[in-house]
C-alpha cells in the first residue's frame, strides 16, 4: 500500500486509516457511507405520496439548487471536522464575503461605495473567504488557540462587520458577474448544482486516493502520531481551514447570485444545518472518521425533508421543530444500521 507510513501511525485510532477489503467483503466503514441512502429512498417515496409534484423534474432541480449553496459549507465543515477542528465562522463568511464585494462594487446610491468595477466582484468574494481562512489558520495553528472559541469570535465579528457595512439593509442591483453562477444553467441544470457536485467529487477523490487526503484522517485520528510519521500537520490543517473559507465564500456567492441580493443577515443560522448534515452523514466530531459522500447524503436528506414538509402544508413555524426531531431519528437509524457508536 503506498504511503503506508502516513496511515499506519494512527492505526489504533478509529477511522484513521482507509478501510480495506477483507476476504472480498465490503468493510463496515464503507457501508457507513451509505447509511442514509435507505432514508433518502423512504423520504422520496413519502414525498411522492404527499404530493406527486415532489418527483417532478423542476422540483428536484429546485431542491438541488437551494441545497447546493449550503452543501458547500457542509463540504467545508466535513473537511475541518476530519482533521479534528471546528469552524463556526462558515455561516458568517457566507454572508460577509459577497457582502464586501457588493459594498465595493454596487452603484446604487446609499448602498455601495462604487469603488471597483463589477468584474472584480467574484475574485474579491473568493479573496475575502481565503483571507478569513488564513486568519483562522493563524490563530488556531500558529498560536494554538481553541478552534471553537476562535471561530465563534470570528462568527460574531464577521456578522457585525456585514451589519455595519450594509447599515442593516440589503444590497441590491448586484453586478452581473455576481449573478451569473447563481442564475445561469449548464446542460439543463443550474451552474450551482454542477459546481457543488464537481467539488464533492473532487473532495471524495482527494480523500480517497491521495496521500494528502489520507493525511487528514491521520491527523484527525492522532495528530502527534501523524507528526511523528512525517506529516506536516500544521501546514495541512492550515490548508484545510483556508479551503473551508474559500468554499464558504463560494457558497455565499451562489446564494447571492440566485437571490440577486446580499442581506445583512445572510447565512445566519446556517451552521446548525451544516453540523446536522455532517453528523448524520457520519462525520465524527472527534475527528479522523467520516466521508464526503456521507456528508452529501446528509444535506440532501435534510433538504428533501424540508421540501416534503412544505408540500405537505406544514406551517413554517413547525418546520424547525420537525427538522430537529428528524435529525435525532436519523442519528438513531444510522446507529442501528451501522452498529457503530457515534461520538
Amino acid at each position: 500500500m503506498p504511503d503506508s507510513t502516513v496511515v499506519e501511525a494512527p492505526e489504533r485510532q478509529p477511522g484513521a486509516r482507509p478501510p480495506r477489503l477483507l476476504g472480498g467483503r465490503i468493510p463496515i466503514a464503507r457501508l457507513r457511507e451509505f447509511a442514509l441512502v435507505p432514508a433518502i429512498v423512504v423520504v422520496a417515496i413519502a414525498g411522492w405520496i404527499v404530493d406527486p409534484v415532489f418527483v417532478q423534474r423542476q422540483n428536484v432541480i429546485n431542491i438541488l439548487q437551494t441545497m447546493s449553496e449550503i452543501a458547500l459549507l457542509v463540504l467545508a465543515q466535513a473537511l475541518v471536522l476530519i482533521v479534528r477542528k471546528m469552524d463556526l465562522s462558515l455561516e458568517s463568511t457566507m454572508g460577509l464575503a459577497p457582502g464586501i464585494a457588493a459594498w465595493l462594487t454596487v452603484t446604487e446610491a446609499g448602498q455601495g461605495l462604487d469603488l471597483l468595477p463589477g468584474a472584480f466582484a467574484v475574485p474579491l468574494t473568493l479573496a475575502v473567504g481565503v483571507a478569513i481562512g488564513l486568519v483562522n489558520a493563524l490563530l488556531i495553528v500558529r498560536f494554538g488557540l481553541s478552534g471553537f472559541i476562535v471561530t465563534l469570535g470570528m462568527l460574531i465579528m464577521l456578522r457585525g462587520t456585514l451589519t455595519g457595512i450594509s447599515g442593516g439593509q440589503t444590497f441590491f442591483q448586484l453586478p452581473s458577474s455576481m449573478s451569473y453562477l447563481g442564475t445561469t444553467q449548464w446542460l439543463g441544470l443550474p451552474a450551482s448544482v454542477w459546481l457543488c457536485l464537481s467539488l464533492f467529487a473532487v473532495g471524495i477523490a482527494v480523500l480517497g486516493w491521495t496521500s494528502f487526503g489520507r493525511s487528514l484522517y491521520a491527523i484527525g485520528g492522532n495528530e502527534d502520531a501523524a507528526r511523528a510519521a512525517g506529516i506536516r500537520t500544521r501546514r495541512t490543517v492550515a490548508i484545510v481551514l483556508v479551503v473551508a473559507g474559500l468554499l464558504a465564500a463560494l457558497g455565499g456567492l451562489l446564494l447571492s447570485g440566485r437571490l440577486g441580493s446580499v442581506a445583512a443577515a445572510q447565512g445566519d443560522g446556517a451552521i446548525f444545518t451544516v453540523f446536522a448534515a455532517a453528523v448524520i452523514g457520519g462525520v465524527s466530531l472527534s475527528g479522523g472518521r467520516g466521508s464526503l459522500f456521507g456528508a452529501f447524503t446528509g444535506i440532501l436528506l435534510l433538504f428533501m425533508i424540508q421540501n416534503v414538509l412544505t408540500l405537505g402544508g406544514v406551517p413554517a413555524e413547525w418546520i424547525d421543530a420537525l427538522n430537529g426531531s428528524i435529525i435525532l431519528l436519523a442519528l438513531v437509524m444510522s446507529r442501528i444500521t451501522t452498529g457503530k457508536a457515534q461520538d
